[in-house]
């Protein structure tokens, strides 16, 4: 496009981009051609190397309890503390969330409800703890279409009859 001779605006607003952007680049092809405007690749590096990359997935292989956890389910909050216990490095869960998913990791739904699980002390709970727990709920009341509530308006008298007393509208 630049080659054509066509104008800032009308390519940023093909490209749907800025038109700063635009100009940036034109700047960039007039100084070394096409060439100039290939990418540059990521701007960053990636936090874990493929060889560290490999050293996490040894450790996941492994299993959480093999970490000190109590179960078998790995979290993104898990994995967060061990990358922070074995590599001395912070990421956020959402930056480790997509890192496991370009290395072709997936999150996973256990299939079935645990062999522990004690379905009879689930139901006693939902029916006596949970009630009390959970906050009470608004009690019902005739509602009003008013914007204003009823009883923050006014309360005036009558007014006089006028001249139109009497008269229907």
């Amino acid at each position: 496009m630049f080659a054509e001779g066509q104008s800032s605006g009308l390519i940023a607003k093909r490209l749907r981009v800025s038109l700063r952007s635009v100009q940036r680049w034109r700047r960039a092809y007039e100084a070394g051609g096409e060439v100039a405007l290939r990418s540059k690749g990521p701007a960053s590096c990636p936090k874990l190397s493929d060889r560290l990359f490999a050293v996490l997935e040894e450790e996941l292989d492994k299993g959480p309890v093999a970490h000190g956890w109590p179960d078998q389910t790995w979290t993104l909050a898990r994995i967060k503390t061990l990358i922070g216990r074995r590599f001395h490095k912070t990421l956020t869960l959402s930056a480790i969330a997509q890192m496991l998913r370009r290395r072709g990791w997936s999150h996973q739904v256990p299939a079935r409800r645990a062999v522990e699980r004690d379905q009879d002390a689930v139901a006693g709970w939902v029916k006596e703890v949970w009630p009390q727990v959970e906050a009470p709920r608004r009690q019902s009341a005739a509602g009003s279409s008013s914007r204003t509530r009823p009883a923050s308006r006014c309360r005036r008298p009558p007014a006089a009859p006028g001249p139109d007393a009497g008269t229907p509208r």
